[in-house]
């Protein structure tokens, strides 16, 4: 469920844990402003570092985390803080916002369902004054949506600063968590139907693993509304207030999310107690109709033992009417139990009748 690169204990602060299967880093550079946008791959990192400063906004999307040097060199050229580095790199990281001194840090967590497992890949945004740096493990496409209306001019976006961008791109990754949750619940409404009706084994253990599920989205859910939460109400120079208006819609969303997710945990914990008392009542009625049946043959053993033994001096014995009154007997003590069961509603009857008065 969770596995952290560290690096080796004791190392000192901003030592980096490159994931071992990331790519090498390609470095996609947007830059933009009211006037056009222009996209193109840097296929040197030291082009970072002759990028004019004309008002433009620089967008520089990092995918891959495969190159040390690469990366330190990134670090080198924006300024950024060795743990700021840390973070970017180190995956995952808790999802927060955290402020330095020429930057606002932000790490994001995107849940993605993969082969019916939640996978939560990391990005880490470091806004500056006119720069807005994004560190992806490797290319997921993420960003594409945001990326066209770049090109097409949408929006306030070209107008705006790399705050409103990592804006932007924050409220793509929240959007992402809607169809993962929505999918899940509507699987445990179908669930319960089942359940209710005629519980399965194999329901049981999809019950389980959408649990599991929901409890990895639940983890990361809550750090990604505090960390959008601190966006919106910490001071920050690197945030304008008219962003702060646009990050309380998606503080919003997010909160909406994680309330759907505490629903639905609370929903499946209800559907696997449903299924353990279905099973469970479905064990005591074949018992009670084992039970039942053993009650009803016992007196007619009883009588049948009785008859059974070899007694020379046994009146009945000598009699030609002794064999079917004796099964008469027996037929009339079995006939007797059972009409005394149901009378007092051991034996279908009042539950029947209850059944169907809940139905009408």
């Amino acid at each position: 469920m969770f596995h952290k690169e560290n690096p080796p204990i004791g190392s000192r602060p901003g030592t980096l844990a490159i994931p071992p299967d990331s790519p090498p880093p390609e470095i996609h550079l947007v830059t933009y402003s009211a006037q056009g946008a222009s996209t193109r791959q840097v296929s040197d990192v030291e082009e970072l570092a002759k990028l004019p400063r004309d008002g433009s906004t620089t967008w520089v999307d990092v995918r891959g985390l495969g190159d040390e040097r690469v990366l330190r060199r990134i670090a080198e050229i924006f300024g950024l803080h060795p743990i700021a580095l840390e973070d970017a790199v180190n995956v995952p990281q808790r999802a927060k916002s955290e402020l330095y001194e020429n930057q606002q840090v932000v790490v994001a967590r995107i849940p993605m369902l993969e082969d019916d497992r939640v996978q939560v890949p990391q990005v880490c945004f470091v806004i500056g004054p006119d720069y807005l740096l994004t560190f992806q493990e490797r290319y997921f496409r993420f960003f594409e949506p945001v990326r066209e209306r770049i090109r097409a001019g949408i929006g306030p976006i070209r107008t705006s600063g790399p705050d409103y961008l990592a804006y932007a791109l924050v409220d793509t990754l929240v959007d992402r968590y809607f169809p993962i949750a929505e999918d899940l619940a509507h699987e445990l409404e179908d669930l319960e139907d089942r359940v209710v009706e005629d519980p399965d084994p194999e329901d049981l253990a999809r019950i389980h693993k959408i649990r599991r599920q929901l409890t990895v989205i639940r983890r990361i859910g809550w750090p990604q509304r505090e960390a959008i939460r601190a966006m919106m109400r910490d001071p920050s120079p690197f945030v304008r207030d008219d962003v702060r208006l646009f990050l309380r819609d998606t503080e919003d969303h997010m909160a909406q999310i994680v309330e759907l997710v505490d629903s639905c945990r609370e929903m499946a914990v209800g559907l696997m107690d449903i299924y353990l008392s279905n099973v469970s009542h479905k064990t005591n009625e074949v018992m009670k109709v084992l039970t039942l049946m053993a009650s009803i043959f016992i007196p007619l053993t009883f009588i049948a033992g009785i008859y059974g033994m070899n007694f020379e001096y046994m009146p009945e014995l000598q009699s030609p009417r002794a064999y079917p009154l004796v099964i008469a007997i027996m037929i009339s003590v079995a006939v007797g139990m059972v009409l005394f069961f149901r009378r007092r509603g051991w034996l279908g009857g009042r539950r029947s009748r209850a059944r169907d008065e809940v139905k009408r």
